[in-house]
């Protein structure tokens, strides 16, 4: 039994996504507030699902007062996600309040805060899980500060996979969560996948088995058929070394296993094809020809998508039972409370969510 069997249904069109506040000395907070402004008209016009946040109100309320463009947004507390929808529609952003352990000063990170963090994170995926939200967007955390509070994971996706992994215990295996970045904003869309992720560049290639692009690859098929709807997806998947290889004389791990594995997804009715040198497979041309890039390591899928859509990518997490997206950016401590973070990431990160939830509700019906 795979993940792809446990994926939790969407079952209401007003079911609301639910949205972590991060690190609170970060700039979660004010992009919360920026998108709540930017998406309100629309959740009011109904072409956008309600949203509500889970933190500190009170918190909150502080940036309302700190942040000048955010002065007239109302705040209003909610017991149970099913009051987000009139909460919202009455012009009020939903807040399920997770008071912190300590004051918060914006741009100093309080390790004292963390496991307030961590249950803004573990809350949301028992709403999430239990039906009671369509999806989660999460907002940046600080590992560095978690892990002075015991947060024992790699990072924020690896923590949401081993919640997923308690809460469905037939699994005989751990979920292999899969990072996915992509953006809407450009035509053709561009969506890529990292095989390997954060580890060093020296250990890419032991790292880089034929069962992980496998599985990585059968993964990302599956989910841009059942969150995007997308029913033949099309891979391309990237050589390891320059030009991919030129047939063995720059490296043999695009012979000896990037093909066989693509051999093999063919053998399972994928549509794939490569590997293909990286240097052109990302260009407009290019992009019109695939649904999703694999990419061998992180900077090889990273750099095409922060050069393109710097502003607006979002961060996806594939492989879970449950729908998460976040913005593809920091905490940035060091412009936090000023005014001057973007929401743009985060803004696309939840019309992300919207879209697939809708997808995801419109498939149960």
């Amino acid at each position: 039994m795979t993940l792809q069997d446990h994926l939790i249904d969407v079952t209401s069109k007003d079911s609301p996504i639910a949205i972590t506040m991060g690190d609170p000395a970060g700039i979660g907070g004010e992009i919360t507030l920026k998108a709540w402004q930017s998406l309100s008209p629309l959740i009011l016009q109904d072409s956008m699902r309600p949203l509500f946040v889970l933190g500190d109100i009170t918190y909150l309320d502080t940036l309302c007062k700190l942040i000048p463009s955010c002065a007239g947004i109302v705040l209003s507390e909610i017991h149970d996600p099913c009051e987000a929808f009139d909460v919202c529609r009455a012009g009020m952003l939903p807040v399920f309040n997770m008071p912190l352990a300590t004051t918060n000063i914006v741009g100093h990170g309080n390790s004292e805060n963390g496991p307030t963090v961590l249950k803004t994170i573990e809350k949301a995926v028992e709403f999430v899980l239990s039906q009671h939200a369509c999806a989660l967007t999460t907002n940046p955390i600080h590992k560095g500060i978690l892990y002075d509070c015991g947060f024992r994971h790699p990072g924020h996706t690896e923590f949401l996979a081993a919640l997923a992994m308690q809460a469905l215990p037939n699994l005989s295996f751990p979920p292999l969560p899969v990072m996915m970045l992509a953006t809407g904003g450009l035509t053709p869309p561009l969506r890529v996948v990292p095989v390997t992720i954060h580890i060093p560049l020296a250990h890419v290639i032991e790292t880089l088995t034929q069962t992980r692009l496998f599985e990585t690859a059968l993964i990302t098929a599956q989910s841009l058929q059942s969150h995007f709807g997308i029913q033949n997806p099309r891979l391309a998947i990237a050589g390891l070394n320059p030009h991919a290889g030129e047939q063995g004389a720059i490296g043999n791990e695009e012979n000896d296993l990037i093909k066989p594995v693509i051999k093999a997804l063919e053998e399972k009715g994928i549509l794939v094809f490569g590997p293909l040198p990286a240097d052109t497979m990302f260009h407009e041309r290019a992009r019109a020809e695939y649904d999703a890039a694999l990419c061998m390591y992180h900077d090889q899928a990273l750099i095409p998508i922060k050069t393109l859509a710097f502003d607006e990518g979002v961060n996806l997490t594939l492989g879970l039972p449950f729908i998460r997206t976040s913005p593809d950016h920091g905490t940035a401590f060091d412009i936090a409370g000023k005014g001057l973070a973007k929401a743009d990431s985060l803004i696309a990160a939840l019309k992300m969510a919207h879209q697939m939830a809708d997808f995801r509700f419109k498939m149960r019906c």
